[in-house]
Order: structure tokens, then sequence, then C-alpha cells
């Protein structure tokens, strides 16, 4: 017998626990475990006079907090099914999920999305608002919950039963709902615990949103059953303050995260040739002696230089932060490099929410940032003749709701899941080359995997975001947001990073755009990975126009 709820009930003995620590009106509030039993008590007393079943479906649209925390737990106790979605998605995307899923209840932050939602879908589940009023057909969650709900409860059910339905986020197509156990998800969290410790007086911060599975099992799951206090991030644009604030210990981050810090620490060493040669020099030791090649007047001159260097960058993310889990995108080596060098311990990792979702990951005292690390314990892996990772273990998912011919098509009959990224396994540990399906195949029937290019070329500071189109064309041009206008520098820049590519993975136009692709123009997924047919459609007119002038002489 398993439920995830146990995670919330197993605090029962110890109600003083701090579990959370959020920003509600105005000021940094502590929630303890008493806090959070109590509300999902509510939640779950009101289901109940609902009269929902086990099986029943609950979709949350909610941004990251106790709210989100404790209707989970309270949905999960009962055997409700949850139905993440992203605060921030398009009125016509949470539609199709909740028609999809047939969510019997929405619960939704406000009513701001309602009216959009009335319009794409006219046939609504039940919805409450946490906050506000809540206009018909909507009701406000204060006149919806009961003033108190009893004891919280956590029903035994069988290990297979489904807890959660996960729309991915998908680059194309509309999206899939993956179906994870409690088994599934209570297995990973395991594994994950087995493989990156959490200590007491640990605090981790949460950045991403909870929709999001790495989110949901690393930031929320895991430390909750190892009673490590999780405080709320109140947005990235205040993450910074919130770091200097909560000074947190553990971080789970995308990368994009972390570039954006280290553009920022960039442009301010921009105007000094002094401090960008120190930061350099400091960044170069410290990544020998993280290779255990640096000589001992190297580590002497590192020992010097770190407090000077590097403690004021690392004081900007609050001075104790001592571990970050890095997943959900490719990690550029050079940000590993910079966080690394600098005496920061990045562990990049590698999953998929059909894998609830970590599959593998860097040890701390194992790490290599050029792979995503070795298999969880009880995740076995293989690379088919394809080059593709197969994946098998209990976090691997039930299937696809509704979709038996997709589900067929990941998922074969010994269980082996095809993550659809190409890798090489090496000593153990796995390096993700780029996804099957982003193949571009030129006129000259060369095949060229544009993510592990892309990552080459982010390498150099002097590109944001890239994208390589091609497909069916006699070369390569580059989409780069960029703040350089010269089309030949960024011509020559791009290709450097390419030298160890084959030869006919080289670039030769680039059309330079300004503006940062974004998930609020539709650019982005909600887990900030680029939408790559979006980006195409957008640009288009600008692709077809560098191709008929033709390749530019450099």
């Amino acid at each position: 017998m398993a439920n995830l709820a146990g995670l919330l009930e197993q605090h029962c003995a110890n109600p003083q626990t701090l579990l959370y620590r959020q920003y509600t009106d105005n000021s940094w509030r502590d929630y303890f475990a008493r806090d959070v039993m109590a509300l999902a008590a509510r939640w779950q007393q009101a289901f109940r006079n609902a009269g929902y079943d086990p099986g029943d479906r609950v979709a949350l649209c909610l941004k990251n907090g106790i709210d989100w925390v404790a209707i989970d737990q309270a949905a999960l106790g009962l055997g409700l099914v949850v139905v993440p979605l992203y605060a921030d998605d398009n009125p016509e995307n949470l539609a199709w999920c909740l028609n999809d899923s047939g969510a019997r209840l929405l619960v939704l932050e406000n009513a701001r999305q309602l009216d959009a939602l009335i319009r794409a879908l006219p046939a609504l589940p039940a919805i409450v608002c946490l906050h506000g009023d809540a206009p018909a057909p909507a009701i406000s969650a204060c006149r919806w919950l009961p003033e108190n709900g009893g004891s919280f409860e956590a029903l035994e059910l069988d290990e297979n039963t489904l807890a959660t339905l996960v729309y991915t986020s998908g680059t194309t197509g509309r999206p899939k709902g993956v179906m994870l156990s409690h088994r599934n998800i209570l297995g990973n969290v395991a594994a994950a615990l087995e493989v990156v410790s959490l200590h007491p007086g640990d605090l981790l911060i949460s950045v991403l949103p909870l929709s999001h599975m790495f989110e949901r099992t690393c930031g929320y799951y895991v430390p909750l059953k190892a009673g490590v206090p999780v405080a709320y991030a109140r947005s990235i644009n205040q993450l910074a303050e919130d770091l200097a604030f909560l000074k947190p210990t553990v971080m789970v981050a995308v990368p994009r995260v972390f570039q954006r810090f280290l553009a920022r620490i960039e442009q301010a060493l921009a105007a000094s040739p002094l401090k960008r040669a120190l930061f350099s020099l400091t960044v170069a030791l410290g990544w020998r002696k993280f290779e255990r090649r640096a000589s001992k007047a190297e580590q002497a001159l590192f020992r010097l230089l770190q407090p000077l260097v590097a403690g004021p960058v690392l004081n900007r993310l609050g001075g104790r932060l001592r571990l970050t889990v890095v997943g959900g995108a490719p990690l550029e080596l050079r940000v590993a490099r910079s966080f690394i060098g600098l005496g920061l311990n990045m562990l990049q990792g590698y999953g998929l929410t059909e894998a609830s979702p970590v599959v593998a990951g860097n040890r701390e005292q194992d790490n290599d940032p050029v792979t995503v690390g070795a298999p969880l314990p009880g995740v076995a892996v293989r690379v088919n003749q394809a080059g593709e990772l197969l994946v098998r273990g209990t976090s691997v998912m039930l299937g696809y709701w509704h979709n038996p011919q997709a589900t067929a098509e990941v998922l074969d009959a010994d269980g082996w899941l095809n993550t659809g990224d190409l890798a090489e396994i090496q000593a153990g540990k796995i390096i993700i080359k780029g996804r099957t399906k982003d193949i571009l195949v030129l006129s000259n029937g060369e095949k060229v995997s544009p993510q592990d290019a892309e990552m080459a070329i982010l390498d150099d500071p002097l590109f944001e975001q890239a994208m390589l189109v091609g497909e069916g064309r006699a070369y390569l041009v580059l989409l780069a947001v960029t703040q350089e206008s010269d089309e030949r520098t960024l011509i020559k820049h791009a290709n450097a990073r390419l030298k160890s590519f084959s030869r006919w993975v080289r670039v030769r136009r680039v059309i330079a755009l300004q503006e940062p692709w974004t998930l609020a123009d539709g650019l982005l997924t909600p887990t900030l990975k680029v939408k790559r047919n979006a980006v195409y459609d957008k640009y288009r007119e600008r692709i077809e126009t560098v191709y008929r002038n033709g390749i530019r002489t450099v």
C-alpha cells in the first residue's frame, strides 16, 4: 500500500516541524506541519461535501505556495487524481487539458482567467478561486471550504493507483497526459534521496512552478519526505532579493536561472578589465582545482582569490548555497564551469515527465558536468541501435491518458521507455546528444543534431538564445538573440564554437534578434524549452529571405 499523502501524514507526530516559508501580506511567514495538515483537512472535507470519489480529477492552476501543497496532499490522500496546470499558460491550452482530463474541479488563483476560459471551454468544471471575488460560475475558496476539516486522512491505496495526470508541455503538437502512480513518484523520491543528501538545517528555495514535474518531485516531495523546509520565491524577477533575504542552502533550478545570473555578472564586470581578468583567473583556477589538476601554487592562489572574487558573487546567491541541482534543459558547460570554478557545487541531472521525472544525476562526490551523471538506483538505461536512450524502472509512467497509440510508440511490452533523446553511456554516465525529432537533414543528406550545436554556440556569451534551421537546405542558418548587430562577427563567433563538429555543421548566415523568446509570446514552453516550430513560423519570412540571398562571405 502507498499514498503520496503519507509524506505529510508522517509529520503528525511532530506538528511543530517547519515545512514552508512564504511571502504573505507583505512579510515572510513560517508554516509548520500542523498548519499545512489543518488546511489540507479542510480541503478534504470540501471534497467529501462535493461528493468526489477516488479517481476523480482535480485540476490546480495556481502559483507555488502552501495552498498548492495542501490541495495536492488533500486530493492525493483521498485517492483523487491531481492535474497540475501552469498558472501562466494560455486559456486555449488550459481548456484542452481540462477537457481531455475530464476534471471535475478547477482551482484557480483568482478570477482573472475566468472569462477567457469560459470562451475557450463553455462546458467548464466546478471552479474555486483562492483569492478575491469569484463571479459565477466560480465560487470563492472562503465560501467553499468548511471552517474545520477534522483530521487529515491518507487512505490506504494500491501502489499502482493513479496519482496525477501531468500534461507534457510539448514543443510541438497537443500536450499528452502522463499517468503517474503513487508508486512511480514515491520510488523516484526514495531513489533521489539516495543520490542527493539533505541535511538538518537546510533550507531549499523553490523557483520553478510546481506544475513542472522536476520541481514537484525534487522541490516538494523530496524535501517533504526529508523534513527539510522549503521557501517559495516570489518570482524570477525578485529572485535576487529573495536569495539575499532567505539565504537558502539548496536550490533546484533550470539552467536559464544561472544563465541570467552569469549574464548579470559579466555585464557588471564589463567596465573593468582588471575585475574581468581576476574573475576569469579565479574561475580557471577553481575549475582546475575541481578537476584535481591544480598545482600547489595554483591552489594557494585560488585560496587567496576565492574570498575576494568568488565570495561577493556567491553572496548574491545568499552566501549559504551549498548545493544546486540543475535539470529540465541542457546545462551549458560555460555556465557550469563558471559557477563550479567559483566554488558552488552544481549538479546536472536528467529526466522526463514520463519517468516521474528523474532518471540520472551527478553525485556530490562524483560530478562531471559534461554528463548528466549515472542512473538513479533502481533505474536501468540502455541505448538502442538508433542511439536513443531507453529507460526502465519503478518510476516509469503507466502510460498516456486515453492515448494507447502514443503509449505504444514510446513504451514497449518489457517496460522500456523510449525517451526520444540521443545519448551515449560512458563509464556508467549518460551524455545527452540531442532530441531524435529535432534532427535536421540537410539537402545533401547529412544529419545535424541542432541542440548539440546550439549548446556549443551558447558557450559564447555573445549569444543569449540560439536556434539552428536548415531542414532540406544546403546549409545552416542561425537565429540568435544577441545585442551584437554585425553578422560577420556573429558567424565567426558561432563557427569558432563548432570547430569540433563535423565539417557540415557550420553557420553560413545569422539572423540577429534583440527581443528574447519568452513564454508570454508563445516561443518557449512553460519549462523554458524553445518551441522550434513557433520560432520558425514567426521568422519564416526572414529565414526565406536569407536563404534566397545566399551565403555571405566572411
